[in-house]
C-alpha cells in the first residue's frame, strides 16, 4: 500500500515538473530587442535607473576604501612574491618579511 503512495507521488511530481517547463518555454518573446535579449522592467519600474529613486548613488568616498584597500592587498602580494622568490620560504605575515 506504501509502494503505490510513493509512486503517486512521482507521478505528480513528474506531470507538475513538466507543466513548468511547458510555461517557461511557452513565452513568445514578442518584446525581445534581439533574439536572447528580452529582459523587461516590472511595472512601475524605470526603464533606466540613474536619477530614479532606484539608484543607489554610491558615496566616492565609500568606493575609495575599496580601491586602497585592493592596492594595499597588491602591495602585500608583490612583498610575499619577492619574499618567496629570494628564500623560497612563503611567509604569510607581511610583517615577519626582514
Amino acid at each position: 500500500m506504501g509502494v503505490l503512495k510513493i509512486a503517486a507521488a512521482v507521478g505528480v511530481a513528474f506531470v507538475m515538473n513538466a507543466a513548468a517547463i511547458g510555461a517557461a518555454s511557452a513565452y513568445d518573446g514578442t518584446k525581445c530587442k534581439a533574439p536572447g535579449d528580452c529582459w523587461e522592467p516590472k511595472p512601475g519600474f524605470p526603464d533606466k535607473v540613474a536619477g530614479s529613486k532606484y539608484d543607489p548613488k554610491h558615496d566616492p568616498k565609500e568606493l575609495a576604501k575599496n580601491q586602497s584597500a585592493v592596492a594595499a592587498m597588491e602591495e602585500r602580494n608583490k612583498k610575499r612574491a619577492e619574499h618567496f622568490k629570494k628564500t623560497g620560504a612563503f611567509v604569510y605575515d607581511v610583517t615577519k618579511i626582514p
